[in-house]
């Protein structure tokens, strides 16, 4: 084989390669960005002075992870939540308390086929608590990318 067929065969090569690159095949990174909880977002709202910001990720395979990180106040549970801005919904995603500020999604932590429709729609929201406000005193609404 000459000189020229090596080249060209392993230009070939690096075009396919970066032709399945672009077309997204492989694992594709968690939906989902960091969001500022205010106790101005809860339903009710109310005038909490409590803050916090959530990086909670949803992937494609509906794997949910991160964390929800609060101040100024003391909190008793924080959960994942399925309802639409301005609604109150059920618990989907208990959240685990992991330090001083800190809770987590637990491992393992998955939507079902249904919740992540909902999630897509913006419909999920993350809720921390306190026995201030025992449903709820700072919330954010979880948007997708």
């Amino acid at each position: 084989m000459r000189l020229h067929d090596h080249v060209c065969r392993a230009a070939a090569t690096l075009a396919l390669a970066g032709l399945l690159a672009a077309c997204g095949h492989g694992p594709r990174p968690p939906e989902g960005h960091e969001v500022t909880l205010s106790g101005a977002q809860e339903v009710p709202a109310n005038t909490s002075a409590a803050s916090g910001s959530s990086t909670v990720h949803v992937a494609s395979d509906r794997s949910v992870t991160g964390a929800v990180r609060y101040t100024g106040m003391v909190a008793t549970m924080a959960h994942l939540h399925e309802a639409p801005f301005g609604a109150n919904g059920p618990v989907i995603v208990p959240l685990v308390k992991t330090g001083d500020g800190l809770f987590a999604v637990p491992a393992n932590a998955s939507l079902t086929p249904p919740q992540y429709a909902s999630y897509l729609a913006g419909n999920l929201y993350v809720n921390v608590h306190s026995a201030a406000y025992p449903a709820g005193e700072i919330r954010a609404q979880l948007k997708p990318k």
